[in-house]
Order: C-alpha cells, then sequence, then structure tokens
C-alpha cells in the first residue's frame, strides 16, 4: 500500500526493526544498571515506555522522506542515506544530553553505534522496498 508516494509496508517493516535493534542494544546487551551508569539518569517512571514506539516510526517516516528526495533507488542507498541521517541529525541531537547533560562519553559512543545502526538498516529496507 502506498501513500503520497511511500510504502507504508516498508515504513512499518523499518520502524519495527529500528524498535527491535534499540531493543536489543538497550535491554539486552546493555543492563540497566550499566545505562544508568552510562546515563547518569536513574530507574524512572516506566509508565512512559509505551511512548517508546513514536521515535522509530517517526524515524522511519523521515527515512522514507529523505530517500524519496534523494531519489536513488536501491537498499545501498537507502542504507548511505540512512547513516548520513543518523549521524547528522539522530547523533546530533543526542550530543545535547552529553554536552549539557549528565551522559558520558562512553554512552555518547554507545549511542552512536545505535543509530548509525538503526538508521542504516531502516534506511536499506526502505531503499530496497522504494
Amino acid at each position: 500500500m502506498r501513500m503520497n508516494g511511500h510504502n507504508v509496508l516498508a515504513i512499518a517493516v523499518a520502524a519495527i526493526a529500528f524498535y527491535a535493534i534499540e531493543f536489543l542494544i538497550f535491554a539486552v546487551a546493555i543492563s540497566p544498571e550499566q545505562y544508568q551508569a552510562l546515563t547518569g539518569y536513574g530507574s524512572g517512571d516506566m509508565s512512559r515506555m509505551p511512548f517508546g514506539a513514536i521515535p522509530p516510526i517517526l524515524a522511519a517516516i523521515g527515512l522514507s522522506l529523505a530517500i524519496k528526495w534523494r531519489a536513488k533507488p536501491g537498499w545501498m542507498a537507502g542504507l548511505m542515506t540512512g547513516v548520513f541521517m543518523g549521524l547528522c541529525f539522530a547523533f546530533a541531537t543526542s550530543f545535547y544530553g552529553f554536552v549539557y547533560g549528565p551522559n558520558t562519553a562512553g554512552f555518547l559512543a554507545v549511542d552512536l553505534a545505535h543509530y548509525l545502526i538503526c538508521y542504516g538498516v531502516a534506511g536499506a529496507i526502505l531503499g530496497a522496498w522504494k
């Protein structure tokens, strides 16, 4: 199904892949204690967890727009678009937590890898389905 030239199924699959990779990184590979030590944040209120699905959906929609505007088909072009978007926008935004907040340099490295992988995979999915 296409909507305004975007493949809705591809966006959904990219968002699910993005979310699954985040789960693997932040819930499986890193323990809550490690996460707390890297970010400086406490365990917090878990009632906001359902809202965690919103960022991957918005990222997949944004990537779909960028890939469409770039007008280069294929998974490799999508992957490169995703990597650049992850670095220049997502990682740049997360850098604020290091500069002005409690995030450590170690978390910054984890977040960089997280964004490069998530955006790259989502971009490759969207580029392949273009």
